[in-house]
C-alpha cells in the first residue's frame, strides 16, 4: 500500500523508489505483484507523468481512507502522551521557510524536543494541493486560501517593496525617495509621511516577476494594470529569493518582502522604494483544513505562533 501510494504521489517510479530507498526494478516488481493479485492494473503507464486507471482511482481512495484512520488514531495516542512524541508537517515557499519560520521553530523545538517538525518547500501552486491531500498539516503563505475549506492563523504581516539595482540611472532621479535599510528594519517607511513611487517611472527598465498564481505576482499585475502599461518582464520565476538575487546582480527590478530585506541584511547593490500602501501590506498566515482532526502538537505550534505575531 505504501509503495503504491508513493508512486501515486510522485507520479514517477524512479522518484518513488528514491524516496523509499529501494531500486526502481524492485519497486516496479512489487507493484506489478499487487496488480496481479488484485486482477487489475492500478497505474496507466502509457501517460507521462504516470496516471491512474479507473480501478487505480478507487484503490487510492481506499488507501487514503485507511491512512486517515491510522493517522487519526496515532494522533490520538500522541495527544495522550502530552507531546512527548509526535510530528507536524509544514509546507511553504523557500522565502517563508528560510526567513519567517526559523525563530518560531527554534522556540517550539526547545520546548518540545521530541516533536518532529517536518518542513517541506514547495512552490505556491503546489502548497494548497499538498494541504488538500493531507500531506501537510499546515501551510505558511501570504496567498489567501478560501475560507470554505480552510481556517487560518495570522502569524506575521509583511510589506511588498520595490527592489531596484543600484546602478540604474533612475536612482539618481529618485534619490530623495529611496528607503534606507534602517527605515525598513524599523518599519518606519510605513508611515504616511513616506511617499510611494509611481511605477511608471520604471517603464523603461526590465522587471523580474514571479509566476502566475503567486500573491506577489497578483499584486504586481494589479499595479501595472492600474498604471496603464505593460512591464518589460525579463524573467518569470518560482521563488522570490531567486528574483531578489537577480536584482542584486543587476538583471532587473523585483517586488520583494521586507521580511527578506531584514533577513538578508544591508546591501549597497540594491535600492529600495515604497509602493502604494493598498498593494503592499499583507498577512502571512498558517492555513489548515477545516473539519480535519488537529493534533495537539499542531494546536500548540499555532498557539506559540499567535504569541509571536508581528
Amino acid at each position: 500500500m505504501e509503495y503504491v501510494y508513493e508512486v501515486y504521489k510522485e507520479r514517477s517510479f524512479s522518484k518513488a523508489a528514491k524516496n523509499l530507498f529501494i531500486s526502481q526494478p524492485s519497486l516496479s516488481a512489487a507493484i506489478k505483484k499487487v496488480e496481479l493479485s488484485l486482477g487489475y492494473e492500478i497505474f496507466d503507464r502509457s501517460t507521462k507523468p504516470i496516471g491512474l486507471t479507473e480501478f487505480g482511482q478507487a484503490y487510492i481512495k481506499a488507501v487514503e481512507e485507511i491512512k486517515e484512520v491510522e493517522e487519526n488514531f496515532e494522533n490520538y495516542l500522541n495527544d495522550l502522551g502530552e507531546l512527548r512524541r509526535g510530528s507536524i508537517s509544514i509546507g511553504g515557499t523557500s522565502l517563508f521557510i528560510s526567513h519567517a519560520l526559523p525563530d518560531l521553530m527554534a522556540k517550539f523545538s526547545a520546548k518540545y524536543p521530541n516533536v518532529d517538525l517536518r518542513i517541506r518547500e514547495y512552490s505556491t501552486s503546489e502548497l494548497e494541493e499538498r494541504l488538500a491531500a493531507g500531506d501537510l498539516d499546515l501551510v505558511i503563505d501570504n496567498f489567501p486560501y478560501d475560507d470554505v475549506n480552510y481556517d487560518a492563523t495570522v502569524y506575521l504581516r509583511d510589506n511588498v517593496i520595490l527592489a531596484v539595482p543600484s546602478h540604474y540611472k533612475i536612482n539618481d532621479v529618485l534619490h530623495d525617495k529611496a528607503l534606507s535599510y534602517e527605515s525598513i528594519i524599523s518599519r518606519q517607511f510605513l508611515d504616511e509621511s513616506v511617499d510611494a513611487v509611481a511605477i511608471d517611472l520604471f517603464k523603461e527598465y526590465p522587471f523580474i516577476f514571479l509566476k502566475e498564481g503567486n500573491d506577489t505576482r497578483l499584486k504586481a499585475d494589479t499595479i501595472f494594470n492600474d498604471a496603464g502599461f505593460k512591464p518589460n518582464i525579463a524573467f518569470e520565476l518560482d521563488q522570490q529569493i531567486t528574483s531578489f538575487n537577480m536584482t542584486l546582480n543587476g538583471i532587473g527590478i523585483s517586488f520583494i518582502s521586507d521580511i527578506l530585506v531584514r533577513s538578508t541584511g544591508k546591501n549597497d547593490k540594491v535600492t529600495y522604494y515604497k509602493i502604494d500602501d493598498s498593494f503592499s501590506t499583507r498577512n502571512i498566515a498558517f492555513y489548515y483544513k477545516k473539519n480535519r482532526y488537529m493534533k495537539q502538537a499542531t494546536k500548540e505550534f499555532l498557539r506559540m505562533a499567535t504569541t509571536m505575531q508581528g
